[in-house]
């Protein structure tokens, strides 16, 4: 179906992409903020409620594999098996994403005895941020074993894969970039690489810019050829997000081809999405004609505190019970590629079939994972390579904020500084009360970061609330700056209770809704039981936006995931 059939617009289609993928972070707001749910056993902001047995091996996993390693866990367990003095060896675990696996271990916090994240870059990464801590030549991590393994594909809608020339062509980054540059209405995107897939491809990126499939090195990265090539391709996205891949998928499966026209998933994805969908048209994996690199799936245990002779032995057999053949295909029935080379892969009752979008003799090529010193030089370049933004703080300073609402509102806006890396994003700061004053304007923060900080920890609160007019100063400032090259957002720190702005909630809400030059998105986030719900849905929904509930509880952890964006 050709483009102009799927009737899309462009303005419109921008603030819907970008908010479909802050949704989907928001569906992981809870693990991020500490709520991590326990099979078994419960745990709260990383602690037992409930008394783990001394020969319980507790297992810390990534969330995208939630329901193949539960039914893994189960499977083990029901095997119920003992010691030779009856004690039971069993699985207890617990969810949490690769870079809070590494933080809770760097932390000496980790309730965990072992770790399952969705690829080994991140043991490698743990290895070597140990080593430089503990001063000493020793590792984290310990015996490692893989058991499932699923190539980093792109996912595309089929009509524009064949668009493409896919199946007959091989289509690669270089057709990427190409058909982004030529139709501006070309929607593609790939995680932050504080994500697998995003981290993965981002690599497989500097190694097409580099021209090779193995060996690449710090000064391959570094070239002014690879960066101009990455940067180019960079400059394509739409968006980045946290690389939640079931709530992209489950994006995908709600929305259809008002979704992005191709996103990076790895291939199990691709087949969850089309074995589940009912209306939606067929998402193909698209494997790199550059090569691929893979999520690997490992299951590492942990040197870093002492360990029971009895959770070492649970271990040892729950690693044997990965490998079996009944595991395996279990991993398989799953969509994942088992990790044992003797599972045939074509077998009987297989999901990787061309009918669910991929191709079991893909990719071709399988390119080397780098040393974890390449990759951290590849993670600090991608903050200059990638596609930057603007974004308005608005911060609600009237007499309604004054006490624990403002100090909540400063640490969010004191942890949203803290993560953004680099200094090329542009973040200005505008205040609203009785009056509406921009504090600190739009810049890269290499210029203002400073006055910022200093800015938002001498923010008082006093007068009336023109949040109405707050809102419209930061979007005009945006439409005025006339930047489509950069992501335009803007964030609203408030209670609610609008009572002096010039301009009324329908006209906002009607120039907000209108198709504009430059499309931004606004975010609300509000403070306390009185905050006026109904006016900031009514300011978020004409584009795009979202609102959230302000609690100290989760705003710190909120404006993490956020500023992965920027």
């Amino acid at each position: 179906m050709a483009r102009g059939q799927r009737g899309r617009t462009s303005s419109s289609s921008v603030r819907v992409i970008l908010i479909i993928l802050i949704a989907g972070l928001f569906m992981v707001i809870a693990v991020c903020c500490g709520a991590y749910a326990l099979i078994g056993n419960l745990l709260e902001d990383g602690e037992p409620t409930g008394t783990i047995p001394e020969s319980a091996l507790v297992v810390a996993y990534s969330p995208e594999k939630e329901v193949v390693f539960q039914a893994l866990v189960d499977g083990f367990n029901q095997q119920a098996l003992e010691t030779p003095d009856g004690e039971a060896l069993q699985i207890e675990t617990v969810v949490l994403s690769p870079e809070a696996m590494m933080t809770s271990v760097l932390e000496g916090e980790a309730v965990f005895h072992a770790m399952a994240p969705d690829s080994s870059i991140w043991l490698g990464q743990l290895d070597e941020e140990w080593r430089a801590q503990t001063q000493t030549e020793a590792l984290a991590v310990g015996e490692t074993v893989r058991f499932a393994v699923s190539p980093v594909v792109i996912a595309m809608w089929e009509d524009v894969a064949r668009e493409m020339g896919w199946p007959e062509a091989r289509i690669g980054w270089q057709d990427l970039l190409g058909r982004a540059q030529l139709d501006p209405d070309f929607r593609w995107s790939h995680p932050a690489t504080n994500s697998a897939s995003g981290l993965l491809a981002t690599l497989a990126e500097f190694y097409a810019g580099a021209g090779k499939t193995r060996g690449l090195t710090i000064e391959d990265v570094q070239a002014q050829e690879t960066l101009d090539y990455v940067a180019a391709l960079e400059k394509t996205v739409r968006y980045y997000g946290e690389g939640n891949e079931p709530a992209i998928i489950q994006q995908a499966l709600n929305e259809g081809q008002a979704f992005l026209d191709a996103f990076v998933v790895q291939e199990q994805m691709v087949v969850y999405f089309n074995t589940h969908r009912q209306e939606q048209p067929r998402l193909v994996a698209i494997y790199p004609v550059e090569g691929a690199l893979w999520e690997d799936h490992p299951l590492a245990l942990l040197e870093t505190r002492d360990l029971t002779p009895l959770q070492r032995q649970a271990f040892a057999q729950f690693r044997d019970y990965l490998l079996s053949p009944e595991a395996q295909q279990l991993v398989l029935r799953h969509g994942y590629r088992p990790a044992n080379l003797a599972t045939p892969l074509n077998s009987s009752g297989s999901p990787l079939t061309i009918d669910n979008g991929v191709d079991w003799t893909q990719p071709e090529t399988t390119l080397q994972v780098p040393n974890a010193a390449v990759i951290k030089v590849v993670r600090d370049v991608w903050w200059y390579t990638k596609r930057h933004t603007n974004v308005y703080l608005v911060v609600d300073t009237s007499g309604s904020m004054r006490g624990e609402k403002l100090g909540q509102a400063q640490l969010a806006l004191e942890a949203f500084l803290e993560q953004i890396e680099g200094d090329v994003e542009r973040v200005g700061l505008i205040q609203f009360a009785s009056q509406v004053n921009t504090l600190v304007y739009l810049d890269e923060l290499g210029n203002n970061r400073a006055a910022l900080e200093s800015t938002v920890a001498g923010l008082r609160a006093e007068g009336d609330t023109a949040l109405l007019d707050g809102v419209y100063e930061a979007y005009q400032r945006l439409q005025d700056l006339g930047d489509t090259e950069r992501i335009n957002a803007v964030v609203v720190m408030t209670d609610g209770q609008e009572n002096n702005s010039a301009i009324s909630l329908r006209r906002l809400v009607g120039e907000l809704g209108e198709q504009s030059p430059v499309p931004v998105v606004v975010f609300c986030i509000g403070y306390g039981d009185d905050a006026d719900v109904a006016t900031l849905e009514a300011i978020a929904e004409p584009t795009g936006g979202q609102v959230r509930e302000g609690s100290l509880e989760t705003i710190r952890d909120l404006y993490k995931i956020l500023s992965t964006y920027f």
